[in-house]
């Protein structure tokens, strides 16, 4: 049957803005420069609040889960706004290609646009994996390599401000050099500068040197691991703005770089070569591209090392964890599979053993891959304190937060505990589970 909707020809980059959806707002902004420099014109959206997710549910079916409304949703908000010129505006949604419903978020998309009335606004997809071969994206070489360095500087500068803000005795200091820095590499990548390996060895010790000497106060504080399906894990508008809340209950939060799932996606690759059978083309291909990200990893994790801040765990540990652990096999790769385990676990060995799984309620991957291995991890971890955080239209906020602040309330005892020091009679002290069994206590920490 032949395909009707309408297609984004090249002829559009010079007459349309394409409007992009804001999942990682950091990672996104520098991706957004990079098409800039491939003469696209485009805004990354930040229009949010409750009529999102009501036009998601208007045009989406109730059934399809929580990032579908919401990125739909998004846009339709932005095409009602009277912002833009319907003529010559186009939209882009990515598409990993794997067995998560995420990759029918275009066919989704290009329905709920017919049925609002915007069935002439033409969807490009953004894949690596040969998807939409007529409404893509090109993808060259150079904009692999700055949609990658897009990456690399994005996990970099949200690890420094999420590590230093917390402790900053000026507020909002972390914050404002990161801006700086994300406006000085998104000038650099629209001027065709910037992302090679060479430069970006440069700059990156520049980066950590300038957090490293913003004035802070290094105190004991709860420290809080977010995973979750990738979409609610990064997006303020998936998670309710779940980074800002936990640093307003003075929190220092850890959120696992998105590298790690473009390194899981690519990992995946090869191993269904090698469980199932397939292209060793495929295979070649996806073990050069993690020597290649591997490469620019050891660069990060020294420059964080270097600059006295927590670095992550090398991705060619990180796979080592599941089956070391006895918790999960390496075919479980729908959606963010073993790696939502792995990271947990991660997360758990370096202090951060207090962990919001950021799920869509109904995710299947999410309740089998985070919910489904909470206890398990807690048998091995006994310290572990992970709560499992449904989101969805129907989940009210005020129920979400009271959720973590119990948690949390869990975490201050913990560390209070750890910070007593030994008293030379014995003290008496009220068990964790005792605590929370008190009314007046649990209402004084919610």
């Amino acid at each position: 049957m032949e395909q009707t909707y309408p297609r984004f020809t090249p002829d559009m980059k010079k007459t349309h803005k394409i409007l992009i959806p804001n999942m990682a707002p950091v990672q996104f902004r520098i991706l957004a420069a990079s098409m800039e420099n491939h003469g696209y014109q485009v805004e990354l959206l930040g229009n949010c609040g409750e009529r999102v997710a009501e036009l998601g549910l208007k045009y989406v079916h109730n059934d399809t889960c929580y990032p579908a409304l919401l990125v739909i949703g998004q846009f339709l908000d932005a095409l009602d706004s009277g912002k833009y010129d319907l003529d010559h505006t186009a939209l882009i949604i990515t598409q990993t290609g794997g067995g998560c419903r995420a990759s029918n978020y275009i066919f989704l998309l290009r329905k709920a646009l017919e049925k609002a009335g915007y069935g002439n606004i033409p969807v490009l997809s953004l894949n690596f994996s040969g998807l939409e071969k007529d409404s893509s994206m090109p993808m060259d070489l150079k904009f692999m390599r700055q949609a990658l360095a897009a990456i690399y500087y994005g996990d970099l500068l949200m690890t420094l401000r999420a590590q230093t803000q917390p402790y900053e005795l000026e507020a909002g200091a972390a914050e404002r050099l990161q801006n700086k820095w994300l406006d000085i590499l998104c000038d650099e990548v629209r001027h065709d500068k910037g992302y090679s390996g060479r430069e970006m060895k440069a700059v990156m010790p520049k980066i950590a040197a300038e957090f490293a000497a913003i004035p802070v106060r290094r105190v004991p504080k709860v420290k809080v691991g977010v995973v979750g399906e990738i979409y609610v894990k990064y997006s303020p508008l998936g998670n309710n703005e779940l980074e800002k809340f936990l640093a307003s209950q003075d929190c220092e939060v850890n959120l696992p770089g998105l590298m790690g799932f473009v390194q899981y996606c690519a990992y995946n690759m090869a191993e269904t070569v090698r469980l199932y059978g397939g292209s060793l083309v495929e295979k070649t291909a996806a073990e050069a591209a993690l020597a290649l990200i591997a490469g620019m990893e050891k660069v990060i994790i020294k420059t964080l090392k270097d600059a006295g801040y927590h670095a992550p765990m090398p991705f060619s540990e990180l796979i080592k964890l599941p089956e070391q652990s006895h918790t999960i096999g390496m075919g479980c790769k729908m959606g963010e599979g073993w790696l939502l385990t792995a990271e947990m676990l991660e997360l758990v060995r370096s202090g951060y053993e207090n962990i919001v799984c950021a799920q869509p309620f109904g995710c299947l991957p999410n309740h089998i891959c985070g919910k489904g291995m909470v206890n398990k991890i807690r048998e091995l971890y006994p310290e572990a304190n992970i709560t499992p955080i449904d989101y969805d239209p129907s989940a009210t906020r005020v129920n979400q937060e009271n959720r973590i602040k119990l948690m949390l309330a869990v975490a201050r005892e913990r560390l209070s505990e750890r910070r007593e020091p030994p008293a030379d009679l014995p003290k008496v002290r009220t068990s964790v589970s005792a605590k929370l069994t008190k009314p007046k206590s649990l209402c004084a920490n919610i």
